[in-house]
């Protein structure tokens, strides 16, 4: 992997990025075909990255700028695709607010303590970006001195809403009951913690806008689990006020899944684009996201199937919707693991092959 660095290190090209198709479609200009990434391009389907997984424990590759920025390179180059996106993790902001943050092996993160009570807002720190989390913004500092000077770079952070269910939750969830209890329980305490969440992500995302990001996505990957009223009271202040925090004319990508029922309230957030999952049809949530621009929305499962299907459920969404501006190709959701190499590699040559030489 390292070996394939050397090749493209280069400085960010002010012009060639304005001029690249994922920020022209973040603008909703028109194009011949849509631009193309994928959310966890790298990850364990790539030999690769499973190969340095091996010897790097997960939270140790996070926290190395120069394994960050080998992954992130290597799979955006592997893949072609028309953006890359910084390796990291949503939930190590929770370390600096605090908490002990660790992923037992074969389980998913698990945050300790967790936030349970009202009274436990008084322990929660107030992060500094650089001391705290620096070894994400010299990742992508090294990142995008590394990579061709045309192709942007997306930052991210959890949603505020999604890194509080975290913290409540002690880790993951299918209920969220300890989360939906402290909401309808203290809504005061909510607003404080929403609060320091926003201020914090939003300084975090600026970090990155700073040190060389693009473009930021926020991840609210687990506000679909909220009815519409619920979304209304106690997250969409909070997510319109975050978006409007970010540095002014640095694209804002939010995605959720599950958000069908919230796509009406997310589109007034202010974002640039609303990505959604593979259960909603793409039209439909077009048709209700009304200017923003969309990002998705192929069933990452689909890529399990033979070549010549991935290929066909591939030309059959860019033929219903290619010919709209301001879309962004990608699956509903992360690429999973053991994803065959070679149909991620079908899926974004038959993205490119749609309208011609690029």
């Amino acid at each position: 992997m390292a070996a394939s660095m050397g090749k493209t290190v280069s400085r960010a090209n002010g012009a060639a990025l304005s001029a690249s198709p994922f920020l022209r479609a973040c603008r909703r200009e028109p194009l011949p075909s849509p631009p193309v990434w994928l959310m966890r391009q790298a990850g364990r389907y790539m030999r690769e990255y499973r190969e340095i997984r091996e010897r790097t424990p997960f939270l140790a590759l996070c926290k190395n700028p120069d394994l960050v920025a080998e992954v992130t390179v290597f799979a955006a180059e592997r893949l072609g695709v028309d953006a890359a996106i910084i390796f990291s993790d949503l939930l190590l902001p929770a370390e600096a607010l605090g908490f002990r943050l660790t992923y037992p092996k074969g389980e998913g993160p698990a945050i300790d303590p967790p936030l349970r009570t009202a009274a436990g807002l008084g322990r929660l720190r107030e992060p500094q970006i650089e001391a705290d989390l620096g070894y994400v913004l010299e990742a992508i500092r090294r990142t995008r001195a590394a990579l061709p000077g045309h192709l942007p770079l997306i930052g991210f952070a959890g949603a505020p809403f999604t890194l509080a269910s975290y913290l409540i939750e002690g880790g993951g969830s299918t209920g969220y009951r300890h989360t939906k209890s402290f909401m309808y329980r203290d809504p005061g305490a909510w607003e404080d913690l929403m609060r320091r969440l926003v201020r914090l992500t939003a300084d975090y995302l600026n970090a990155q806008v700073a040190a060389g990001a693009q473009a930021v996505q926020i991840f609210d990957s687990w506000v679909g689990c909220l009815s519409p009223l619920d979304y209304r009271d106690f997250v969409l202040p909070h997510v319109r006020s975050l978006v409007g925090a970010v540095t002014p004319g640095t694209p804002v990508i939010l995605f959720g899944t599950q958000t069908g029922p919230l796509l009406k309230q997310m589109r007034t957030c202010g974002a640039t684009v609303i990505g959604v999952d593979w259960r909603v049809d793409l039209l439909e949530a077009w048709d209700i996201v009304g200017e923003a621009g969309l990002m998705g929305n192929l069933d990452p499962a689909v890529l399990f199937a033979p070549r010549k299907e991935v290929v066909r459920r591939t030309r059959e969404l860019l033929a219903r919707a290619s010919s709209r501006p301001g879309w962004i190709f990608n699956l509903g959701h992360g690429i999973l693991p053991q994803t065959p190499v070679e149909n991620v590699l079908a899926l974004v040559e038959t993205v490119h092959a749609w309208g011609g030489p690029r």
